[in-house]
């Protein structure tokens, strides 16, 4: 409910603070006095647009805010899917600069525009006399006949888990198409690494294998250098090793005459077996070579083999090509992996739909069970108000696709003569006819707490005398469940208000500024009795207000 307004530099007001109370209030004053203008303040921390000739003052900004009580309204989810802190009291706040250009807060945190007109929406709703937006809106027209039926919860509860069941077909949409663009890929995948695996690469055989070939390629060249060798060292009649030996023989018999010559000795000795160890060596290697022509084809076969994969993957060795190989397997397991997952959330949304089709088909089952009876009270407080032929009658309609409202479409249907056909309110009824129907539908829905509170400007259009009283005695009604705040012309409907505001202008020298205040007793009888009079407030007139407040 609304607890507090507060009004800076809007049009003809300078600036006012004004506090609601729970029931019934009601807001009168002369014609021009600025009540239309207090509304339309109130319409700017709704949401609604403004210009810049909303300022009083060119050189100052307008501020405008308003605090609610929002307990027990189920408002926590649309904090918490804006980030915003929940309190159950709440401040939302316009503020209008000198350029017309507007900001809005919720709890002092910025918000666009479609954000605060969203949370207003839930918190006020304001009845014109040409309001028959809202009553033929299909979404207003379902939550009426939800809030009848006392089934609001379970409805938003299964708007709740629609909503997640729409994410979840998103996301089962983005995997099918990142499924779809990876099918090429998977096979042309697959077509690499089976590629791969039928070459049987192993770890380090292209450096084996290039050795291997380099060696029996050159075997013949090797072999005939070798034995070159080995004779050059040890088979030849000159060879090293035969003179080194006799080199050592000569020298030694004169190392007695020189102590540094035996050292020299010793060191020829040394090197005399290294170089007869090197000829054993070599001749032992030689001995093991041989050409090998067949083998020479196979490893050239083998490594044209990699080579071919090397070039074709622009790869180094055969080592990068195995790596490549584990990494192509594991993304034909990643994509054979997204086809697993796009099966196992089709058949969870299947699931879910199945849920979601039987709470909707409750649902639908409840909204049909309330239809006639709904009817026939619309029609019963509409008799009352004055309209004895009205007829009302809702269209029902059973779609056979999930939808966040279920399975139902209805339409309200609304004729207030006899003999023309019923059709949609906007098409067919007049604007007293219209504040009439769209009082009735609130009475009856206030009942069930769908609205924190209702603001009706001109409720009082095409109606006077006993039925002003009836519409009165309804607006007092609904006021037992919710916050219901009137601007009436009328004293039958002023009367039955629990709390009174006058607004009232002050004509200054240099500007004319718009007030408001709550009456006291006193000031409310004499309120009353000036709209029962013409002019002069007369005894006559102070008494039947006395009666009508009192009544």
């Amino acid at each position: 409910m609304l607890l507090k307004l507060s009004i800076k530099n809007y049009i003809l007001i300078q600036s006012l603070e004004v506090d609601f109370t729970q029931g019934l209030s009601v807001i009168t004053g002369e014609t021009g006095a600025g009540k239309s203008i207090f509304l339309g303040a109130l319409g700017l921390i709704l949401g609604q647009r403004i210009d810049t000739s909303v300022l009083l003052d060119k050189s100052k900004k307008c501020y405008v805010e308003g605090i609610f009580n929002i307990k027990g309204y189920h408002l926590e989810d649309y904090f918490q899917q804006h980030e915003l802190d929940f309190e159950e009291e709440i401040i939302l706040r316009r503020e209008i600069n000198q350029g017309g250009k507007s900001r809005a807060f919720i709890n002092d945190t910025p918000v666009s525009l479609s954000e605060l007109k969203n949370m207003g929406d839930q918190l006020v709703n304001i009845h014109s006399q040409h309001s028959i937006v809202t009553l033929n809106d299909a979404n207003f027209q379902l939550a009426v006949l939800d809030s009848y039926a006392g089934i609001y919860q379970q409805v938003f509860n299964y708007r709740k888990k629609f909503a997640s069941l729409q994410r979840q077909k998103k996301q089962l949409e983005d995997l099918i198409q990142i499924d779809n663009k990876s099918k090429g890929e998977r096979e042309y995948f697959k077509f690499l690494y089976n590629e791969l695996v039928t070459a049987d690469l192993k770890p380090g055989e292209q450096l084996l294998m290039e050795t291997q070939l380099q060696k029996l390629t050159h075997a013949e060249e090797i072999k005939k250098i070798l034995i070159q060798t080995t004779e050059s060292l040890s088979d030849s009649e000159s060879n090293v090793i035969s003179q080194l030996s006799s080199t050592i023989n000569l020298i030694q018999g004169i190392s007695r005459f020189h102590p540094d010559i035996q050292s020299l000795v010793e060191r020829l000795k040394v090197n005399y077996i290294d170089i007869k160890d090197i000829s054993s060596e070599i001749s032992i290697l030689e001995g093991t070579l041989q050409v090998d022509s067949e083998m020479i084809e196979q490893l050239s076969q083998r490594l044209d083999i990699i080579y071919k994969f090397l070039k074709k993957h622009q790869k180094t060795s055969s080592d990068e090509l195995i790596e490549l190989k584990e990494n192509l397997s594991s993304k034909i397991s990643e994509s054979n992996s997204l086809t697993d997952q796009i099966s196992q959330r089709t058949q969870e949304i299947k699931c879910v739909e199945d849920e979601l089709i039987k709470e909707a088909k409750s649902i639908s089952k409840s909204r049909n069970n309330i239809l006639q009876q709904f009817e026939d009270e619309i029609i019963k407080v509409l008799i009352n108000l004055g309209i004895s032929q009205a007829q009302f009658k809702i269209e029902h309609i059973s779609t056979e696709a999930l939808t966040k409202d279920g399975l139902d479409k209805v339409r309200f249907l609304f004729s207030a003569n006899r003999g023309i056909e019923l059709d949609d309110v906007a098409h067919i009824a007049s604007g007293g006819e219209l504040s009439r129907l769209m009082l009735s539908i609130k009475s009856l829905i206030s009942q069930k707490n769908l609205l924190p509170t209702i603001f009706f400007d001109e409720i009082d259009n095409g109606v006077s005398g006993e039925i002003a009283g009836k519409v009165g005695a309804i607006l007092k009604k609904m006021a037992l469940k919710m916050q219901v705040i009137a601007i009436t012309h009328l004293p039958q409907i002023a009367a039955k208000g629990e709390t009174h505001y006058s607004v009232y202008k002050i004509d200054n020298k240099d500007c004319t500024t718009s007030y408001i205040k709550q009456l006291s007793k006193h000031e409310r009888i004499e309120e009353i009795a000036k709209m029962l009079s013409n002019e002069k407030v007369t005894p006559i007139a102070l008494k039947n207000a006395k009666e009508l407040i009192n009544g």
